[in-house]
């Protein structure tokens, strides 16, 4: 029994057909190796990647690795390219996991508040004064 199908079409090819129209960082149906990086809880980046193993095995396909939210937003970066880099991950895929990782970790920081706008000018002084 085989352990995976292969198709004579070469991935590649499937990923830029498929590209435009995925709004996955990298599309897990067209590669036996692919990147997925999620929000994780408590401000944290979980990193997802597919093993070439069990492909048939939706459980035992995926590994997962989570930074928590309290490490720096370098240190994860760099965790992220070390693991796909030890693991044979594409270069494109590395950066492009590190681009949405440090958007995620943007979305995760707290929106400050506007500050109060001041009154710059006598004239605008003036205007204030009298509205009052």
């Amino acid at each position: 029994m085989a352990e995976h199908l292969q198709s004579n079409v070469s991935q590649d090819l499937v990923w830029e057909i498929c590209r435009p129209n995925n709004a996955y960082l990298y599309a897990g149906f067209v590669n036996n190796k692919a990147v997925g990086i999620q929000p994780a809880e408590k401000g944290g980046v979980t990193l997802t990647t597919k093993k070439t193993k069990h492909l048939n095995r939706p459980v035992a396909n995926k590994n997962e690795v989570s930074w928590s939210g309290q490490k720096s937003g370098p240190k994860i970066y760099k965790g992220i390219v070390n693991y796909t880099a030890k693991q044979g991950y594409r270069a494109d895929l590395r950066q492009e996991a590190v681009a949405r990782a440090s958007a995620i970790r943007q979305s995760q920081k707290p929106k400050k508040e506007d500050p109060e706008l001041k009154l710059r000018g006598s004239k605008a002084k003036k205007a204030e004064e009298k509205a009052t």
